[in-house]
């Protein structure tokens, strides 16, 4: 690695889109074996910079160096030979094949037979076996098929992938989004062995706590701009949300005005036809309600309200819509009753990305949008998309942009828009804030206020616990299928609240 001050220099990057410019004039250096922060709001330019570094893009200006001596990658493979490697935001594996080769993807190891060549499935295993024993991984199976994996396991192979590369400079880009707890407190332990061999990480998150308990260093970021670096421990919370957005957000949380009425929805007994999902699920949502619903992984939250929603079946049970049973059997059935999901995998479940800002966010609602000739009113499409996208700020150079040249946080956006414009009376949000920064964050949140205090029903999953008790009315928690506990939101703690989502454990 030499005697060089820096394994990384990323000086003077700019990077242009038809429309955008992504990066301008960004500067970033990286001491060897530390942690290196890099933050800023959605669209900020973060994801695009390590793609430059990482041989995807290709700079229009600017220089990267390693240990001192310039380099240039017009491809992933070169990046990789030099020693970087790159856990990205979202994984897509190849879910019908087994874990390990998905691990090895790309050098499978090979055994001769004369001009021949067979995969060499036992050394395979044994340095599957052998990385996942390192990483204390060793309960995930090398041979199960990937698509068996929970979203979080998934995650933790795709670390695994970037150490097996044996890199000096590993980018992690979001890399706790999908984890729990104990999962981030073993990624962090993963991080803390790499750092002290000398590798060193940059992490991209929005997760400031996670940032100042695991950094060293912290770049910001702001419309494509280098703000300014930073030594971890002289930040607090504020400063770095104050630098990120360019302005000072004093609460977490928006004021709410809403007061809960009569109930709208009544969920009796409810046990999904699925084995091993939820049991005898019991509770109501109330007009002009925020009902919050925490558990940790493997509370079946997500199965819930996709049962509700008409995604999946439901073996027993009752749901009451105002009064009357209502027979939901389909994800029309429950839009026809105006109801919306905001699902929790933006890319698998949400958005469609080869198609365009405008067409994604009309899809819930296309007969709206249909003429008498049969084709759709452009005009009214445009406008409709026009106000969301000034309504929830989302950052994209032209309506005719396809949707999967934003940003994660400007994709959710997105989905937000889609559903807010079928006027839902009950709105079902999984997760609706993952990955999104703070400043983003407050303006969903605002949202999400905004609707209850106008009488919309909100139902709400989320992992964040700062994000449960700052938003809900009440607060639902769940463990390993079955409701544990339903406490008051302005009452309650999070400590309550852990509780109740260990019960069964």
């Amino acid at each position: 690695m030499g005697d060089a001050e820096y394994v990384l220099e990323m000086n003077h990057i700019s990077k242009s889109f038809p429309g955008v410019k992504a990066l301008d004039d960004v500067n970033i250096k990286v001491r060897p074996g530390t942690v290196h922060a890099l933050m800023g709001e959605n669209g900020a330019g973060k994801s695009t910079l390590m793609k430059c570094l990482f041989g995807i893009y290709i700079p229009d200006e600017g220089e990267v160096r390693l240990a001192g001596k310039p380099v240039h990658f017009d491809t992933t493979r070169q990046a990789l030979d030099a020693g970087i490697s790159m856990i990205p935001q979202e994984s897509m594996p190849v879910p019908c094949r087994p874990v390990m080769e998905n691990l090895w993807l790309g050098r499978i190891p090979v055994k001769k037979f004369g001009p021949f060549g067979l995969v060499d499935n036992k050394r395979m295993l044994e340095d599957t076996t052998s990385i996942f024993k390192s990483l204390n991984m060793e309960d995930i199976d090398p041979k199960t098929w990937v698509r068996n994996l929970s979203v979080s396991k998934r995650q933790l192979l795709e670390i695994a992938k970037a150490v097996s590369y044996n890199a000096r400079v590993i980018i992690m880009d979001e890399p706790s989004s999908s984890l729990t707890e104990n999962e981030v407190e073993h990624l962090f332990r993963i991080i803390r062995d790499l750092r002290s061999k000398g590798v060193s990480i940059i992490y991209i998150s929005h997760k400031i706590e996670e940032i100042l308990e695991i950094s060293d260093e912290v770049t910001i970021m702001r419309d494509g701009r280098h703000v300014g670096t930073y030594s971890a421990k002289d930040l607090t919370m504020d400063m770095i949300i104050s630098k990120m957005v360019g302005r000072d957000l004093t609460h977490r949380f928006p004021p709410r005005s809403n007061v809960p009425g009569e109930a709208v929805m009544k969920v009796e007994d409810l046990t999904s036809a699925e084995t091993k999902s939820f049991k005898n699920i019991s509770f109501e949502l109330r007009k002009g309600e925020i009902l919050g619903i925490g558990g940790l992984v493997g509370a079946k939250r997500t199965e819930l309200v996709e049962s509700i929603f008409g995604l999946r079946p439901i073996e027993s049970g009752t749901i009451t819509l105002d009064g009357k049973t209502a027979f939901i059997t389909s994800p029309q059935n429950a839009i026809s009753r105006k109801m919306a999901l905001l699902t929790e995998e933006r890319r698998a479940t949400g958005i469609v990305p080869m198609l365009s800002v405008m067409e994604n966010t009309i899809l819930a609602n296309l007969p709206r949008y249909v003429k008498r000739s049969g084709f759709l009113d452009d005009k009214r499409c445009l406008a409709d998309t026009e106000k969301s996208i000034e309504q929830l700020r989302v950052k994209t150079p032209s309506v005719k942009t396809r949707i999967k040249d934003l940003s994660g946080g400007n994709q959710q956006k997105v989905l937000f828009a889609r559903w807010l414009l079928t006027e839902p009376d009950i709105l079902i949000l999984d997760e609706p804030t993952r990955g999104i920064d703070v400043g983003a964050k407050y303006e969903i949140y605002s949202i999400i206020a905004d609707l209850a205090a106008n009488g919309k029903s909100i139902i709400m999953i989320s992992s964040e616990m700062p994000e449960l008790l700052g938003m809900s009315d009440r607060i639902m928690v769940m463990c390993e299928g079955r409701v544990t506990g339903i406490v008051d939101g302005k009452t309650t703690n999070q400590e309550a609240i852990m509780r109740l989502a260990a019960q069964f454990m």
